[in-house]
């Protein structure tokens, strides 16, 4: 296991991947997208992250998942990085 506790995707350079899904759509209520559960503030500065600030964002995502999905929103589970 790495250092986030859980298998990180990498891009072919060896950065830290995006979890986008291509669902962008940001749901009102949470503030979070609906398909990868970032907030805006987040997708946009993504590019310009360095991978310890990406692994962070990573990290609270399987929380604001839960929180999605009590609202009825996210995909399955078998379509999240």
């Amino acid at each position: 296991m790495n250092e986030a506790g859980f298998p990180i995707p990498r891009t072919p350079e060896g950065r830290v991947a995006s979890p986008c899904i291509n669902i962008c759509r940001m749901h009102e209520a949470t503030g979070f997208c609906e398909g990868c559960a970032r907030t805006i503030t987040e997708i946009a500065g993504w590019g310009q992250a360095g991978d310890a600030e990406r692994i962070r964002i990573l990290r609270l995502l399987p929380q604001r998942r839960t929180e999605l999905q009590s609202h009825g929103l996210l995909p399955s589970q078998d379509l999240l990085p």
